[in-house]
């Protein structure tokens, strides 16, 4: 290589590096002021939240005496791995109902004018707007042996009294309703940004309609199904008026279990050991949910 053409290389390069470093900003200092309007936000978080958690499992590891022994207590005693049991499986069963009721009203709302869509939202939301008491009130009403349920059997069928109220099948009646919405929601707010013109598509390609539905319809709607899943499967998890007033002990869950132990026994330890639980159970189920939902996020109406 040349004299010259070395030079004119190093000039070329020079210039080169030269226009990136001019097109380059200097970095100048962080601007912290918007992430101080946060602070407030992070203390009531630490002092509501955080702090009690930690509260929480530090009692759990050192009541009545350090160590383990809650824990061992939750995992060795028959009767609290009947109420694990009984939980989650009312929980499952709570959960499948409410998508099965609330998926084709979901899909319905996105096929009906606006009119009607609002009429629906508003049946939706009422229930939301009455206390979770109140409507468990009303249900003890309805399901007594002398209700209006076993009246209009007695009176239209000659069937009854049946037992509804204090058994399984009234607690998960109870707890389907209230969770109903949760399912509604999110499964409404992915249906909504399925394209219409897909099914037509499908059609005309010679998809017979159960294909279309579960080929085309159905993994659309997955991100409503999982988040609204997830909704209602964690709250029926910590659920404590409705199988109080609905049920009896045979229905008992974990959160009267905790009840039981810290204000009626006294056993911090016990009781916080099976918040500690039950809060590892849900964000494993998060984890494990998020997982297989790759495509979409938990939260209804949030996009990735």
């Amino acid at each position: 290589m040349t004299e010259m053409s070395l030079t004119e290389s190093v000039a070329i390069q020079g210039g080169a590096l030269g226009s990136d470093a001019a097109g380059r900003r200097p970095r100048g200092p962080k601007n912290w002021r918007p992430f101080m309007l946060l602070i407030p936000a992070f203390v009531v978080v630490a002092a509501f939240f955080l702090a009690p958690l930690i509260d929480v499992f530090i009692r759990s590891v050192t009541d009545p005496e350090p160590g383990l022994q809650n824990y061992e207590w939750l995992f060795t005693t028959k009767a609290n791995l009947a109420v694990i049991w009984r939980t989650f499986a009312t929980s499952i069963v709570v959960t499948a109902v409410c998508l099965v009721l609330a998926y084709p009203y979901a899909y319905l709302m996105t096929i009906v004018s606006d009119r009607t869509r609002n009429l629906m939202q508003l049946f939706i939301m009422m229930p939301l707007w009455t206390s979770i008491l109140v409507r468990t009130l009303a249900w003890m009403v309805l399901l007594q042996d002398t209700g209006p349920i076993n009246g209009l059997l007695a009176a239209w069928f000659g069937i009854g009294p049946i037992p509804l109220i204090r058994t399984t099948f009234g607690v998960g009646l109870g707890m389907s309703q209230v969770l109903l919405p949760f399912m509604v929601l999110p499964l409404y707010s992915s249906m909504a940004k399925i394209d219409k013109r897909l099914l037509p598509a499908a059609a005309n390609l010679g998809a017979p309609p159960i294909t279309r539905f579960f080929t085309v319809y159905l993994p659309l709607s997955r991100p409503g199904i999982f988040s609204g899943g997830v909704t209602v499967f964690i709250l029926a998890l910590g659920f404590f008026i409705i199988p109080s007033l609905l049920g009896s002990s045979k229905e008992a869950m974990i959160s009267a279990l905790i009840q039981q132990q810290i204000s009626v026994f006294l056993m911090w330890g016990q009781g916080t050991a099976l918040g500690v639980f039950l809060l590892l159970c849900t964000i494993v189920i998060l984890v494990v949910v998020s997982r297989f939902n790759k495509g979409g996020s938990l939260f209804p109406g949030v996009d990735r």
